[in-house]
């Protein structure tokens, strides 16, 4: 029998999710992608769990998008290619975490990058380990990250999210503590502790005002584009040439074609 891809465990009054695909980084596959989605739901409706700890198995939270499997789908005809139906499913998935009644709590053991860095802006806190990185190098492969930008915004303003969504670069855990990324930096050892200090705490609250504080939370933080523009706004650029040939140059370990040359 193969391993679950996510671990689900009731800890305390806290569902603790773990991404158990370490051997690919943790990487966004539509299994994964299905598996997290039933989680979050399961812990919806389990009345044990006040809170929801996400983490990951190994030394990476998420790589993002398992480029892998994008790659197969670019071979497909247009009218046959499943990249709508996958970005349509990862905004879903996002949109269940960012609108889930219970508060979640991101427990980042490495980095977060592009769909990864997505899940941890969808969490209500976050925490992570000094070695964590983070950033959005999606443009480095010629996509777009429609889908992530909202939640990346609300909460490090423009400044420093254009510098992430426009360069490509990753910054490390201090730094994105002081940009409003993620709450705190602790020690490995004391990740998945003070994660669950933290889901004790806010289980002092009564359900259905935490519950009812998250959708005003929401509301205040309206995002301008719905889940099916912002999927369609991230999947359109999978479909272009340049998409294509960034892709090709990551897998090939070689420059990609827009790049400047020395």
């Amino acid at each position: 029998m193969s391993e679950p891809l996510v671990n689900y465990e009731l800890q305390g009054s806290a569902a603790v999710l773990t991404l158990n695909r370490a051997d690919k980084r943790n990487a966004l596959s539509r299994g994964l992608i299905e598996a997290l989605y039933e989680a979050f739901t399961r812990a919806l409706t389990d009345h044990g769990a006040r809170c929801v700890i996400l983490t990951a198995a190994g030394t990476v939270f998420c790589a993002g998008m398992d480029l892998a499997e994008l790659q197969e789908s670019l071979q497909a005809r247009v009218e046959e290619t499943p990249v709508w139906e996958d970005a349509l499913r990862l905004a879903k998935l996002y949109e269940l975490i960012y609108t889930l009644p219970k508060p979640t709590i991101a427990a980042i053991n490495g980095a977060a990058v592009a769909g990864g860095a997505g899940l941890v802006t969808v969490c209500d806190l976050a925490l992570a380990v000094p070695t964590a990185k983070f950033g959005y190098p999606e443009v480095r492969r010629g996509l777009v990250a429609a889908m992530v930008m909202p939640h990346l915004l609300r909460h490090v303003g423009d400044r420093l999210g254009r510098y992430l969504l426009l360069t490509g670069e990753l910054i490390d855990a201090e730094e994105a503590r002081q940009g409003g990324l993620i709450n705190k930096i602790v020690p490995a050892d004391q990740l998945v502790p003070t994660a669950l200090a933290w889901s004790r705490a806010l289980a002092e609250g009564g359900p259905n005002a935490l519950a009812r504080t998250k959708e005003l939370l929401g509301i205040f933080s309206h995002q301008a584009l719905s889940m099916e523009e912002a999927a369609r706004a991230s999947a359109a650029p999978r479909l272009t040439e340049e998409c294509r040939e960034g892709l090709t140059a990551f897998f090939n370990k070689q420059p990609v074609p827009w790049a400047p040359r020395e």
